[in-house]
């Protein structure tokens, strides 16, 4: 059984998933998943809670949570996500998600609205149920031909810029194909980080019950 690599499998890169039509005509798709020794029912609390001054990413804090730690138990406070609530993306929300779908223990769907009701990105975790004691855990990231726009609420703040804000500054001036390889890659590297933090987190949970 795959336990620790963070790859989609074959059929699930190219399966539709139900969060698919929320950018159609995506310009670009990136597909993975982890298996994690837990029932979805020890997952999804620290799926639900995601967002930087919320849980955190999981993943690389000093680059999507203001240098503070992910944490490691339960966030009471936000485990009653509903559509339409905000999870940053970084602190200060200059970058910010909207859960489009929130489908507990099951699905949740982020996205970065665009303009006329289209969205820039949709950010998808289905949890798909293996057996009894093992949750696969597949997440989707579409982009459509609009990202990334100019920067948002915030761009005119006095505060200084955080190190991912500097990173998005810079992905707005570059030709495109360039822009799409350095966000692969920086989404690989803090995605695989942010599945293995869920992975491990889950299963202790589910050890210690």
């Amino acid at each position: 059984m795959q336990t620790s690599n963070s790859s989609a499998l074959p059929d699930e890169k190219s399966q539709a998933m139900p969060g698919d039509h929320l950018v159609p005509n995506a310009m670009a798709m990136t597909t993975n998943g982890i298996t994690i020794n837990a029932p979805r029912e020890h997952v999804w609390p620290w799926i639900v809670q995601i967002g930087a001054g919320r849980a955190g990413w999981y993943s690389y804090d000093w680059i999507d949570n203001g240098g503070h730690a992910s944490t490691k138990s339960i966030l009471p406070e936000h485990q009653q996500l509903k559509p339409g609530d905000l999870v940053p993306a970084i602190p200060g929300t200059t970058d910010a998600f909207l859960a489009a779908v929130v489908e507990p223990p099951r699905h949740l769907v982020l996205t970065v609205p665009g303009g006329k009701g289209s969205n820039q990105v949709s950010y998808e975790f289905l949890l798909v149920p293996m057996d009894q004691d093992h949750t696969r855990l597949i997440v989707r990231g579409r982009i459509s031909h609009g990202w990334p726009s100019a920067p948002n609420a915030g761009a005119a703040s006095s505060t200084p810029r955080t190190f991912i804000e500097h990173v998005y500054s810079v992905l707005g001036r570059i030709p495109r194909p360039l822009t799409l390889g350095v966000a692969y890659v920086g989404h690989r590297l803090m995605e695989s980080r942010m599945l293995h933090g869920i992975k491990r987190r889950s299963e202790e949970m589910s050890r210690c019950r």
